[in-house]
């Protein structure tokens, strides 16, 4: 069955046309990921469809009764409600009859036997709707956007935008309708809860149509790609990456088409020319009848030009020495909140560091730290020799809001000339007028463009990256990426850019919730794999190796401090054997939460019952593996 389908819709805005004879089809059950450059016209498209924008052409084929929820980020939502309130709302019908119900019910205890019909077809009604799982649909949801139940008597006004952003996505999700429309709802998600996320939508039992620049999102969740390039839209099956494979054999498939049938047309036309040329009968017999076959060629369209691409390419400032960058007792708190602590970090040339972790653990401000722009609380960094640092912040905090484009580039660059500037301006889409405009008036999307711009033109060795994809669409997101795997020098990013880390990451640095963190060796998808167990030896616990406030007043030596820690680690090693059976009761906790997380995997998304009873086998587990996490690191402390 036929959820949505488009036919022929086309809109322009003044003399520009940001859609032309878009036509495609949804079927039920169908996931659809719409892709393109910023500016294409995705967000417009999914307006049209939503029935929110008018003036456009052609038709938009909806059924009847068809439910239909959209999620952008201006979704707005009642401050005066509590969390808890404001999601209830999405079942407001079903809360009246639920109301009208105990009513009824109220009526029949007090002897008044003449509403028992209408009680038993209402409470009918009521289970068709979900009115019994509902209220646990809608907990199950909010638990796993990462609100805990302490959260849902608290006021929408009390939450930050990126959380009322979570809570409007929560909202949509609840309503569970026909038709799923999701204008980029990865924002602001970490990637503990955009795995969530992904199982949940890949498995739900109805349509979903999503706009999203996350590339590793699309393809655990979506079926089918729609490409909106030149205003006009190409369907493709599958998601992003099965997408770029088959856009790429099509248009090669149609260039070769294009350019024989140029040939061939070449060739019919010098012989029609020739025969002309002769001009006796027979010749312009000829050249008739070559006529007549070339007007009947049904021509092949010249593939277009794709979107300008920015050529990205990073200065290098030659070769650092072998340790690059080592924190010892790192810290850093806000009042009586610590975000972490004793962070000894020791990154190596040429390594590729990611920094994960859930939100509001800390990790943009760690590398704020490493950067200089920001103070620790406790400990200290230290670069190795040769270290030529340059530092992406996604805030943007670098840049001057009232100097224009080209100022802010040549202020810093004051060597170069005039036309080296606009060159590299132009190779991030700066041209025209563009160039003097001020940085203030710039969007997300062009004020990082111009920070990467700058970055470009600094010579470095070590590039300390804050969400570089962020407000960047994919086109460009793939140039960066490309531009960063060619890069000879060492990489430290935070990123939520789940493709870019499993392109790139040769080590991963997570970040827990309790402050501590731990830094492993291997790719992304191998820290997917081997991060449950917190004892592996391929780990190294950054937390217990914390300097005394007497070496750092001592000022040892980065190297001196790096080997005396080594030693320490050895000589912990050599006393696990003394703490083997408190081990042994973590490792059978922690294999009871795997159990529960594969379970989580199998239930169906609409079981909330169930759901509802594992999250709280599984908050329990973790409790008591918290409990004996703290025993441990007492009794290695004691020892």
């Amino acid at each position: 069955m036929i959820i949505v389908g488009c036919e022929k819709i086309a809109l322009s805005f003044g003399e520009k046309q940001v859609l032309r004879d878009v036509t495609f089809s949804l079927n039920e059950k169908e996931r659809l990921g719409i892709v393109g450059v910023n500016g294409s016209g995705k967000s417009t498209l999914i307006k049209i469809i939503a029935g929110r924008l008018e003036g456009f052409e052609g038709k938009v084929h909806i059924p009847k009764n068809t439910s239909v929820a959209v999620f952008d980020q201006h979704l707005a939502l009642d401050p005066q409600h509590t969390l808890y309130e404001e999601i209830l709302q999405t079942y407001a019908p079903l809360m009246a009859m639920e109301e009208q119900l105990e009513g009824l019910n109220r009526q029949m205890s007090a002897g008044d036997s003449s509403c028992i019909n209408e009680f038993s077809a209402l409470h009918e009604r009521f289970i068709e709707a979900g009115g019994l799982e509902y209220k646990s649909r809608c907990r199950g949801i909010l638990k796993n956007l990462g609100f805990e139940e302490d959260m849902f008597s608290l006021s929408i006004s009390a939450f930050s935008g990126g959380q009322k952003t979570k809570i409007a996505l929560a909202k949509v999700l609840s309503a569970m309708p026909d038709l799923l429309i999701l204008d980029e709802p990865t924002n602001h998600l970490d990637h503990k809860v955009l795995g969530w996320l992904e199982g949940f939508l890949a498995s739900y039992p109805k349509t979903v149509l999503l706009i999203s620049h996350d590339r590793y999102f699309l393809d655990q969740v979506t079926t089918k790609t729609l490409e909106i390039e030149n205003g006009k839209g190409t369907l493709f099956a599958g998601g992003y990456t099965r997408y770029k494979q088959e856009k790429k054999k099509n248009r090669e498939i149609q260039q070769k088409h294009y350019e024989n049938q140029q040939k061939e047309i070449r060739r019919l036309e010098q012989y029609i020319e020739q025969q002309r040329r002769w001009g006796r009968e027979r010749n312009i017999i000829a050249a008739e009848s070559r006529q007549k076959q070339l007007d009947k060629i049904q021509r092949v369209e010249k593939p277009n030009n794709e979107p300008a691409d920015i050529r990205l390419r990073f200065a290098y400032a030659g070769e650092s020495g072998q340790e690059v960058l080592d924190t010892f007792g790192l810290a850093k708190s806000y009042g009586p909140h610590t975000l972490f602590s004793g962070l000894d970090l020791d990154i190596r040339k040429g390594e590729r560091v990611f920094v994960l972790g859930e939100n509001g653990v800390g990790k943009s401000t760690l590398i704020k730290i490493i950067s200089g722009s920001e103070r620790a609380s406790e400990g200290r960094v230290v670069f190795g020799h040769r270290v030529a640092l340059g530092y992406y912040d996604q805030e943007n905090q670098q840049l001057s809001h009232d100097k224009t484009v080209l100022d802010e580039l040549w202020d810093e660059n004051p060597s170069l000339s005039m036309t080296e500037i606009r060159n590299c301006l132009a190779l991030f889409l700066f041209k025209g007028d563009d160039i003097a405009k001020t940085v203030g008036a710039l969007s997300g999307g062009e004020r990082a463009r111009l920070s990467l711009a700058k970055l470009t033109l600094k010579k470095t060795n070590l590039l300390l990256l804050d969400e570089p994809t962020n407000h960047l669409d994919i086109q460009t997101r793939e140039v960066l990426e490309e531009a960063l795997a060619a890069y000879p020098g060492t990489l430290f990013v935070v990123s939520h850019d789940r493709y870019l880390a499993d392109r790139l990451a040769n080590r991963i640095l997570y970040i827990h919730p309790d402050g501590h963190a731990s830094l492993t060796h291997g790719t992304y998808q191998e820290w997917l794999r081997d991060s449950v167990s917190t004892f592996t030896d391929s780990e190294t616990s950054v937390q217990s190796k914390q300097p005394t406030k007497q070496e750092l007043a001592d000022g040892k030596s980065s190297k001196q401090l790096y080997l005396e820690k080594k030693k320490q680690a050895a000589e912990q090693r050599a006393r696990e054997t003394k703490i083997r059976k408190l081990k042994e009761t973590i490792a059978a906790l922690e294999n009871d939460l795997e159990q529960i997380e594969n379970e989580l995997t199998t239930v169906q998304p609409d079981d909330y019952i169930r759901l509802d009873a594992l999250y709280g086998q599984r908050n329990q587990k973790e409790e008591e593996l918290l409990l004996y996490y703290e025993q441990w690191e007492a009794f290695t402390k004691e020892e």
